[in-house]
Formats: structure tokens, C-alpha cells, sequence
């Protein structure tokens, strides 16, 4: 069984600017999520096994987007999980549709998913107890593909490793 979720994953110039967004908060009990863990969830699925799995590959295959842009301009602090989070204030329409059609090919497989609306966000800290007062500068996220990431703990933690990457179209359909 491999824990699996759908993400968008950030080049490295977008990834070193969160890095350096990151290392300039300072807050009480401050953890921050190790850079080559940083990305933006689409849809979680949870723990599958190898057949799902495949079965998801091949539901999203067909699955078409252009590259677009989210700019991530706000910080926000949720308190249940005390995580800081990285959100837009406008989210690109793009990113909802790829997430809904992504949930609906993953739903297809059987497999339940959360029902929540979707929010593009960017984990940056876990065991966060409130919202630092900083005023950050906008980070701007082109992307051109998704991934299928899968959750490995380890001995140091969480680590994340892309399985598959499908690419957008520049004209989709």
C-alpha cells in the first residue's frame, strides 16, 4: 500500500523563493517543511494499492490543462491542523477545474476523496500556533504539469517522491 496524492510540483527557482520565504518567518514552535517536500496538493488519495494505483494512472491519462499561473500572495494560519499555508487570494480557475476533474477520474477508481472545496495552499510550517504579522512578497507558480506523489516515512520524516508526471498541453482540449 503506498500513500499517494496528486500535486503540482514546483521548479527550482519557485521552490528556492519559498525556501527563502520560509527562512524568514520567525514564529513560536516553528517547523518548517523540509524544500524537497514543498508542493501544491490537488487531490489526496490516501493509502492504495499497487492495482488502484495503476488504475488511477490510467484514469488521468486522458486528463488535458493548459499551463497557468497561481500567484500565492497571502499567508494563512489553520488552526486545527497549526499549519501556515502559502494561499491565493485569487486562484487561477485552471487549478479548481484540474483538481475537480482529477477527483472525478480518482472517484471513478472507487477510491473517496475529500469533499471539501478545493483551495490551492502551500504548506510551509507545521506545528504552528498562530499567524506570524509579516507582510510577504507574492510568489508566482507557473505550471506546466501534475504529478503523482507518493508519502514515504522515513527514519528523518515525511519524504516526498513524484511516481509520474504528466505534462500539459499548450492547447488543450
Amino acid at each position: 500500500m503506498s500513500k499517494l496524492f496528486f500535486a503540482l510540483w514546483p521548479d527550482d527557482q519557485t521552490r528556492q523563493e519559498l525556501v527563502q520565504l520560509s527562512q524568514s518567518i520567525q514564529a513560536a514552535g516553528f517547523k518548517p517543511v523540509q524544500p524537497q517536500n514543498l508542493h501544491v496538493t490537488l487531490v489526496f488519495l490516501g493509502h492504495v494499492d499497487s492495482a488502484a494505483e495503476l488504475l488511477v494512472k490510467q484514469s488521468v491519462a486522458d486528463i488535458s490543462a493548459e499551463p497557468f499561473v497561481l500567484t500565492f500572495d497571502q499567508l494563512s494560519y489553520w488552526s486545527r491542523p497549526k499549519v501556515l499555508c502559502l494561499t491565493c487570494q485569487q486562484p487561477a480557475q485552471q487549478s479548481v477545474m484540474l483538481a475537480a476533474a482529477l477527483d472525478a477520474a480518482v472517484a471513478s477508481c472507487g477510491i473517496e476523496t475529500d469533499k471539501r472545496p478545493y483551495l490551492p495552499h502551500i504548506t510551509l510550517a507545521r506545528h504552528v500556533r498562530h499567524l506570524p504579522d509579516i507582510n510577504i512578497k507574492p510568489i508566482v507558480w507557473r505550471a506546466e504539469s501534475f504529478c503523482l506523489v507518493e508519502s514515504c516515512s522515513e527514519p528523518d520524516g515525511v519524504q516526498y517522491k513524484v511516481i509520474q508526471q504528466w505534462p500539459f498541453t499548450k492547447t488543450a482540449v
